[in-house]
């Protein structure tokens, strides 16, 4: 599950703050910060070019990515990026610096599959996906590209849970005091039983409510 890795060549800004920002978009550059480590944060432009190219992955923030400086490398992980609102292009990009080694916490994208031949599926089940992401403490280094969740074996009522997901052996999710649910296939007739169900017991309800204040009255 290895993913095409990430690269930006960068510049550090000399000037800082919105006027610096804005003459870095004016010559097509990203503004930035690279933070973390122990080392102060910098100010930095990035290519326009390469950090569209890197959105287009799909996993842009959840991969690592190389800085490249005058020759120099920096392992980096994008912490946040903000959009223009009109124009959908990248205006700002946090990254933070890493090690290979050092283990983060990052959200990595599940992906379905089996869903053809799942007999819960064939029988008008539909698939319920309850995460489309799960948050890993993982190396940076070692980061993978998503968890496979096989439902082609599942019944109506039947689930996958985490315990389930065959995970990275250095890898381990975040959310540790629970079993959590990834998927589940749900029954189109289950559900309309259980609103029926309530529905029935509200009316119940009601109909107990006005009785006793009929009572009170008299």
């Amino acid at each position: 599950m290895s993913k095409k890795q990430i690269s930006f060549n960068v510049e550090v800004r000399e000037r800082i703050g919105t006027g610096g920002a804005r003459e870095a978009r004016n010559n097509g550059f990203v503004p930035g910060v690279l933070y973390g480590g122990t080392e102060k944060p910098v100010a930095i432009n990035l290519r326009l070019a390469e950090v569209m190219k890197a959105i287009e992955t799909g996993h842009f923030l959840s991969s690592t990515a190389t800085l490249v400086h005058k020759g120099e490398k920096q392992l980096v992980i994008p912490q946040a990026i903000q959009m223009h609102p009109i124009t959908d292009r990248p205006v700002h990009v946090d990254l933070f610096r890493v090690k290979a080694d050092q283990k983060i916490k990052v959200e990595v994208p599940v992906h379905f599959t089996g869903e053809e031949v799942s007999p819960g599926l064939k029988k008008g089940g539909t698939l319920n996906v309850v995460r489309h992401t799960v948050e890993l403490l993982v190396p940076a280094g070692h980061i993978p590209e998503f968890l496979e969740a096989d439902v082609s074996a599942l019944e109506v009522g039947d689930n996958i849970k985490i315990s389930d997901i065959k995970l990275p052996s250095d890898a381990e999710p975040t959310i540790t005091d629970r079993d959590f649910t990834i998927v589940t296939i749900a029954g189109r007739v289950a559900v309309a039983d259980v609103d029926e169900g309530e529905t029935t017991d509200e009316a119940e309800g009601a109909e107990e409510a006005g009785e006793k204040e009929e009572g009170g009255e008299d």
